[in-house]
């Protein structure tokens, strides 16, 4: 997937008011108009610039873009780096004016699901209405949905200041993560959305966790998955081997004739909840480095003794 430079396709400054971007766009989509224009490729130049404008005219994913697209050019390969989006506080405008299918891969992978309306906008137009519900994306340790814990979060919202220039603001709150808490749930914090019309009351922020990659464990649900070197011996005749979790090692009992891709479940070891996940152990195999003349002697030993043809299910 390449990236694309919204701010080189609509001939703006990255620092260009929204009244600038506004006015390049409505000069573009006059130029491109697939039903006035001449161009050869105008069409594909119309839905760049509209695609474009979708982004930049919208505070909320304006700033989240400035931040990714930051260190890379119209064109690179471009792969968003995991928890890109986490840290930002939108209200969620969704697709406004513009064919979804008029939308590049680019866009669709950065702004097709976290970014589109999620509700909780006020009813109306009158004095007395409740206020937005706002969302964001947060990152916590996965051992925060084992034991639960509070944690200090920073969100950043975007503000257009009276130059029509968009800056950021930075708030901080203390959120508790609820034990058993698993990746894409929410947490509610009541009256942190935007304020109320009138006397009409505050909206909510809702927090979506993810959690943040592990050094060790996939996650699924509540479940989890452990990849755990065992050696040759252990495999093929069996052994007690400890196995680390996320409350402390364990012993696991590995079944002689075992080979690599042997899955072995640890019951209600996973994510706590009504009921548990579970953790599935994956055996591999790892072979002892032949770099010793001790260790050549054994394996020579074993190509000499053993008749196995690790090839034979292949008829070779």
């Amino acid at each position: 997937m390449e990236f694309k430079d919204y701010y080189e396709i609509m001939g703006v400054k990255r620092d260009a008011t929204q009244d600038e971007i506004k006015r390049a766009y409505r000069k573009l989509a006059r130029k491109f108009h697939p039903d006035v224009s001449k161009e050869a490729d105008a069409e594909k130049k119309f839905k760049e610039v509209g695609e474009a404008y979708e982004v930049l005219k919208d505070p909320e994913k304006r700033t989240a873009y400035d931040q990714l697209g930051a260190n890379w050019k119209s064109g690179q390969d471009f792969k968003p780096p995991p928890g890109w989006d986490a840290g930002f506080e939108f209200s969620g405008g969704g697709y406004t004016g513009t064919d979804e299918a008029a939308f590049s891969d680019f866009f669709e992978n950065l702004f097709g699901g976290g970014f589109q309306a999620r509700g909780g906008h006020a009813g109306g137009r009158q004095f007395h209405a409740r206020g937005e519900d706002h969302h964001a994306k947060v990152l916590i340790d996965l051992q925060d949905a084992f034991n639960g814990a509070s944690r200090l979060i920073t969100l950043q919202a975007p503000q257009v200041d009276e130059q029509g220039h968009v800056r950021t603001r930075e708030r901080s709150l203390n959120v508790k993560v609820p034990k058993g808490i698993k990746q894409g749930q929410q947490i509610r914090l009541a009256g942190q959305g935007a304020p109320g019309m009138g006397d009409g009351g505050a909206g909510d922020l809702y927090l979506q966790v993810v959690f943040k990659p592990h050094a060790i464990y996939k996650v699924e649900e509540r479940d989890l998955y452990l990849e755990l070197p065992v050696a040759p011996w252990e495999a093929a005749l069996g052994a007690t081997v400890k196995v680390p979790t996320p409350g402390g090692a364990v012993e696991l009992k590995v079944p002689a004739g075992s080979s690599s891709g042997r899955k072995l479940r640890l019951k209600g070891r996973g994510i706590p909840g009504k009921p548990a996940g579970d953790l599935y152990v994956i055996l591999q195999v790892a072979l002892p480095p032949a770099d010793s003349e001790q260790a050549k002697t054994l394996y020579t030993e074993m190509q000499n003794k053993l008749a196995f043809n690790p090839r034979s299910s292949l008829g070779v």
